[in-house]
């Protein structure tokens, strides 16, 4: 018998083996999508200690300056919040500041008071993001952006320009713009947002 057909005939057992191993034949098995690369990730700001602390959350939708203020107004996780992170901006209508009219001096005869009734808004109603280049709009639901602590607005825009120079990929700063139905604007850049 020659070697070359001696090891044909041992190679037969050894393949009728591995081939009888037990193991059930299966067919395409579904464990969620395709592999994508990788998951996008967006930075936002919570309050830790009364300074403001970056935290990394998934995206579901292509980073942004408007998807990462939407991730931010769902607020601290309670992991997060057991850490001692804490949002100070509304998260929900309850939490939405109202401006009180103030009463008319007692010698002035009372006015008609204004038509515009307070906005009962949720987190979604809360902030409108437009992103123009190297600017970035946050028009807020509130009567004046001077209505949240400064720390709040802080909130706002280290996550809004973070978000927007990474999905700009420029050398430009950018910078973010906060205002509430008066008009009064409040801005910053990511120059003043501490990174870890």
């Amino acid at each position: 018998m020659t070697a070359r057909r001696r090891a044909a005939l041992l190679a037969v057992p050894a393949l009728c083996g591995l081939a009888s191993c037990g193991i059930p034949a299966t067919g395409v098995v579904e464990a969620g999508g395709p592999a994508g690369g990788v998951v996008p990730t967006v930075r936002v700001y919570f309050v830790a200690d009364g300074k403001p602390a970056p935290v990394p959350r998934r995206a579901v939708t292509p980073i942004g300056a408007a998807s990462a203020v939407e991730v931010l107004l769902q607020g601290p996780t309670a992991e997060e919040q057991a850490a001692g992170l804490k949002s100070l901006l509304p998260l929900t209508g309850a939490d939405l500041p109202t401006a009180v009219p103030a009463d008319p001096p007692a010698t002035e005869t009372p006015r008609t008071p204004a038509t515009e009734a307070p906005r009962a808004a949720g987190a979604a109603d809360f902030a409108k993001v437009t992103t123009r280049g190297d600017r970035v709009s946050i028009a807020l639901s509130l009567p004046s952006a001077g209505a949240l602590p400064d720390l709040a607005v802080t909130q706002l825009i280290c996550t809004a320009a973070e978000a927007a120079e990474a999905a700009n990929s420029g050398d430009d700063p950018v910078t973010v713009m906060v205002a509430g139905r008066d008009g009064r604007r409040l801005e910053g850049t990511a120059a003043r947002c501490p990174a870890t």
